[in-house]
This record gives C-alpha cells, structure tokens and sequence, in this order.
C-alpha cells in the first residue's frame, strides 16, 4: 500500500484559493486542510492586467515588512512601506494569510478586483543550512513534501555550492536575485533535456531553453547541494538571492516532460494523482508558461489559464483535461501541444490517484 502514495492530503502542503480584493485589511481563509500554513504565496490578478507577485516566509511576512518579488519580471525585490497605506501581506496565517490595506501595490488587494493565490508549505521562517561552500542565510525545508525555500549570498565562484535540506536530489529549481533589477528567474528542471545541468529556462521569459554553464557550472544538483555558477543572477559578488527547491513525491508532485503531436486527441501524461495545479512550458521553442489549476476551473476542459512570464489578465482556451491520474492535451495549439515539441511542466495534486489505504480518488 505505501507505494500509492506518500502523501494522503496534498491540501496541507498545496493548495489553490482564489479571492475578491476590498483594499481594506481581510483575512483570506483556504478550503482545505486547515493545517497548512504558507510559507510560498504566489499571487496574481485575473481580470486586469498586473504583476505577477510572490513572497514568502523566509525573506518575512509581517504587518510592517513583506518583501514581494515578481515573477513575471526581472525587477529587484520590492519592501512595501510600512504604512497602513502601503501594506501588502501582514501575516501567514495557520489556514490562510492575512492582507492589509493596498491602495499602492494593487497585485494583492485591489477594490472588486478577483484574483489567484498558490500556496506552499515549506518549513517556516528557517535556519542556516551549512552544508555547502556558502552558507545560506536561512534554509525553510519540508522534506514530506519536497520543499525547501533559502536564502543566500553570492561569491562570483564557479563551482560554489549551497545546501538545499530535502535530502534527495531535486527535480525543480528556481533561483532570482533579490537586491538588483534586469535579473533573469533561472530555473532547472531535470527533464529540459537529456543533460539539463548544462541548460536553463527563465521562469519570466517565454524563451527556449539554452545552454550556458555560469548558471549551473555544469554540473547536477545532489541529494545535499545545488551548484552555482559565477553568473551575476545566481551568484554575484555580495549579491542577494532566494532559491525554490522542489522534489517528486509519489501522489503529491510531479517535474515530467512529454512530447506534442498537434492532435485535438493530444498526448495523456500519467501523474498518479488528480492535478490541483499544472504549470506547462515548451522548453524546445519560445512558448510561453501556462498555468492552470482546479480552482478556477473546476470542470473539463480545463480552460482558465495565466501566462507565468506575462502581466496580461486571466485568458481562456481549452488546453487539457485534469484527470483522476493525470491530464491530457485537448487541443492542437502550440502553447501546450506542438508536434514534435518537447514540453516541460510541473503539477501538484489535489488528491492522490490511490491513497496509502488503498481508496481510488474520483475523477471530475
């Protein structure tokens, strides 16, 4: 039974919530397990053009400081001003966050506006993980569910290392630098190709993917450590960064690849559990990053999607189907179908195909 899954209740590690903006404080409340407490809020606005943003708990959520980054862009960290004013996130919440006025920084809080959260459960606010060549200043891990989110300073040495806790080799990571604009989101994923340390994706660029060793140096991350290169977005001279490390889990998480074939009747990717959230990227041609979730469209096809590199408002187009054990493409189109196009995605579960008791979940 345990090789069903490894997690019964992905709602306390994930979860999608969508809400309307009052530019008044509010406490915004999940629907699941009540339990998971974020410590990665990434939020983005549906109906009207906007910033993606995301913070988290290791660079601090509190009332007068919640540092927010945004993924759709190459720009610096951003501190809101501590006035009531000015007030994005206030707090992480034990089911939820907390939002305070926002008559500046409308990404999270506009009057009547809609908009999306995703949700990760790392380990809190963190401590420094030592294990590499740079020590990182703090290291937020749950190993359960393959997470762990740290922050560091940069050397310009090629071949420096950092400790990432999950105690298994990571399938996904993301890295931005914090304190300067014009800096690429980096990011690895251990399908892009059949040697992906050696090549990168932008998670704010629509761009293939390309080689480059001063992102990676070259070389594979392992069940301890990520290696840097000397490039200024990873590993400058006294710079800043974050870094997002993710790691399969059976029922739980999945980093895979597929390849398209410009079918109505497109390809069917095997996930072992029902997608709660699926990010899509054609990593062989300049493709934007789609994604999609269960919450804003809770039945087939799934249509509602996002452009991760993009500012622009929530779109529509039939793009796959979320299914009990996985997705299938539904359409021909190029964002998530080409023929012959290598497509990377990542996907978290809302159930499990199979718990660890051996209950099938129901399709949709």
């Amino acid at each position: 039974m345990a090789n069903y899954t490894e997690i019964d209740d992905p709602t306390a590690y994930f979860q999608t919530k969508t809400y309307t903006g009052s530019a008044g404080a509010q406490s915004i409340t999940f629907d699941g397990n009540s339990n998971l407490q974020p410590d990665w809020i990434w939020i983005k606005e549906r109906g009207a053009v906007g910033g993606h943003v995301a913070t988290d708990t290791v660079r601090g959520i509190s009332a007068s400081s919640a540092p927010f980054l945004q993924p759709s862009s190459t720009g610096a960290e951003i501190e809101p001003n501590g006035t009531v004013a000015n007030r994005t996130l206030t707090s992480s919440n034990t089911n939820g966050f907390t939002l305070g006025q926002d008559a500046y920084y409308t990404n999270f809080n506009n009057n009547s506006d809609t908009y999306v959260s995703w949700n990760w459960k790392a380990g809190g606010s963190g401590s420094a993980n030592t294990a590499g060549s740079i020590n990182t200043t703090s290291t937020s891990v749950n190993t359960t569910a393959g997470f762990s989110i740290s922050t560091y300073t940069g050397n310009n040495t090629a071949g420096a290392t950092i400790g990432h806790g999950l105690g298994v080799t990571p399938n996904l990571i993301i890295v931005k630098q914090r304190n300067a604009g014009s800096s690429y989101w980096i990011t690895y994923h251990h399908k892009v190709s059949s040697a992906p340390e050696t090549d990168y994706l932008a998670l704010n660029s629509s761009d293939a993917v390309a080689d480059a060793d001063v992102f990676w140096n070259d070389t594979a991350p392992t069940s301890t450590l990520i290696t840097l290169g000397d490039d200024g977005w990873v590993n400058g001279s006294s710079t800043t960064h974050v870094c997002y490390a993710f790691a399969e889990k059976r029922g739980y998480s999945k980093f895979g690849s597929y390849t398209g074939n410009a079918n109505n009747d497109g390809p069917y990717i095997h996930l072992g559990f029902k997608p709660a959230f699926l990010v899509i990227k054609q990593a062989s041609s300049e493709r934007n990053w789609i994604m999609m979730d269960a919450k804003r469209s809770p039945f087939n096809i799934v249509d509602k999607y996002m452009k991760g590199n993009s500012t622009s408002a929530e779109e529509t187009y039939n793009y796959v189907d979320f299914l009990s054990n996985g997705f299938k493409c539904r359409d021909s189109d190029t964002g998530a179908n080409a023929s012959g196009g290598l497509y990377v995605y990542y996907a978290f579960a809302e159930n499990p195909f199979v718990t660890s008791g051996g209950v099938p979940t129901t399709g949709r």
